[in-house]
């Protein structure tokens, strides 16, 4: 039976997890990729903590269990690298450092494979990371960083190779998620919501990725090089948090038959990509909808064999693990078979978000002076937009809140219809329009 040696780089949820996993299913993983799986060693800053806490022995970890500075960490890591003994390395350090990004190039340039979760790192300075193991003949594994347990990476990269994929949507933020779903389904505020999911350990202490839309762009980037094999940057993404998702929105969405939900989309077009992270009013009749709590769902719509939908735990230390050692599994199994996944093309053109094109929820704040909804819908219909429906208006003292749900259109249509009504009738509008996508 041959070997394969790994080495992790990091002890912490997700490293932890994976030598509890590899301990623990160490005949099993041997069936399966008819290769020993050796755990050689583990590089841990704090290996009493690590060795406690995952009931791991201290001889296992580098330098006998011994505390290690950020040096002779930084030191152990070099030697592991240049060691002819380990074949394989799992990097579960995390962030998107120069230090990190030179341990992962530098570990497919010495020939070793990769194996990682870090979605920020290979979205953002992942180029020359995959360019370099395609020419070193090694292989990167990075199931875990897209959606957690959910084998969508694979699922791409594999059962979809006699496919052509036409979009990919899907919520794929657990914490987001968890935010919203609690918003909705108990009528609490942005602020109460969030300081639920931090108790609950959904949101960390600072949340900003989460909420903001960047974990959700990192994912959706790294989709798009699977699926279209396009090479697309944060900077190309039109992204949305939901920091500014209110109780009013939540209503809006009802009466729509909607649900607010954090999504991810991408689609190709005569090669442009329409590529967007946003609040999105999700139909009820979408699968989408129902999926609450911190769970993920991702929903693939293909050419020949039609819609599938992915639906799983995107975070946790035993999911993320797993994913983590069905990529060892893979590669010690099929290795010489894999192929990596670097982008081999330069994008047409990344539509610009007023190009995209979806029926849109507008919410307008105006002043509450008679004709003022009749003004707005007949600006928006000036512009060859269809009107699906208008709210009931919403009035509190001299203000008045109401929503336009249109039919399919381009964003800057909706976006000259707002410049034509501030332009026509100043001081109309009190506040900027709040415009979201509908996804059917």
């Amino acid at each position: 039976m041959n070997k394969m040696n790994v080495a992790i780089l990091g002890c912490g949820t997700v490293g932890g997890g994976v030598a509890t996993i590899i301990r623990e299913m160490n005949k099993e993983l041997a069936e399966r990729s008819d290769s020993e799986i050796v755990l050689k060693t583990i590089v841990e800053i704090n290996p009493e903590v690590a060795s406690e806490r995952f009931k791991l022995p201290l001889d296992l970890f580098y330098g006998g269990g011994k505390k290690l500075s950020v040096v002779e960490a930084s030191e152990a890591i070099d030697e592991i690298i240049s060691s002819e003994e380990i074949d394989l390395v799992i990097e579960t350090i995390g962030g998107t450092s120069d230090f990190i990004h030179n341990i992962c190039l530098n570990v497919v340039t010495s020939g070793k494979h990769l194996v990682t979760a870090n979605k920020a790192l290979l979205a953002e300075r992942g180029t020359d990371i995959f360019e370099t193991a395609e020419k070193k003949g090694v292989k990167i594994g990075f199931e875990a960083a897209v959606c957690g347990a959910i084998p969508i990476v694979k699922t791409i990269k594999e059962n979809f190779t006699g496919d052509k994929i036409l979009s990919i949507s899907g919520i794929m933020n657990g914490t987001s998620n968890y935010i919203l779903s609690r918003m909705q389904n108990e009528g609490l505020g942005f602020k109460n919501a969030l300081q639920l999911a931090q108790e609950s350990g959904y949101a960390e202490a600072d949340p900003a990725l989460d909420i903001n839309g960047g974990d959700a762009g990192h994912k959706i980037i790294l989709l798009i090089k699977l699926a279209y094999g396009i090479d697309v940057s944060m900077n190309d993404l039109s992204i949305t948090g939901i920091e500014n998702i209110k109780k009013e929105d939540i209503e809006f969405a009802n009466e729509i038959d909607a649900k607010i939900k954090l999504i991810c989309y991408a689609k190709k077009i005569n090669g442009d990509i329409f590529a967007t992270v946003k609040p999105m009013m999700v139909k009820n009749s979408n699968f989408l909808s129902g999926v609450n709590g911190a769970t993920n769902a991702v929903r693939v719509n293909t050419k020949y064999s039609g819609k599938h939908i992915l639906v799983g735990k995107g975070a946790g230390s035993s999911e993320t693990a797993m994913s983590i050692v069905s990529d060892i599994v893979f590669i010690a199994r099929y290795g010489k078979k894999m192929r990596n996944t670097a982008a081999r093309q330069t994008v047409n053109f990344v539509a610009d978000a007023s190009k995209f094109v979806f029926p849109y929820l507008i919410t307008f704040h105006t002043a509450d002076l008679p004709g003022t909804t009749g003004f707005i819908t007949t600006a928006i219909g000036s512009r060859n937009i269809n009107i699906d429906t208008v709210s009931h208006n919403r009035h509190n003292g001299e203000k008045a809140t109401f929503s336009v749900a249109t039919m399919p259109c381009q964003l800057e249509q909706i976006e000259t219809a707002i410049g034509k009504i501030k332009t026509e009738r100043p001081g109309i509008l009190l506040s900027e329009p709040k415009v979201m996508p509908i996804l059917y």
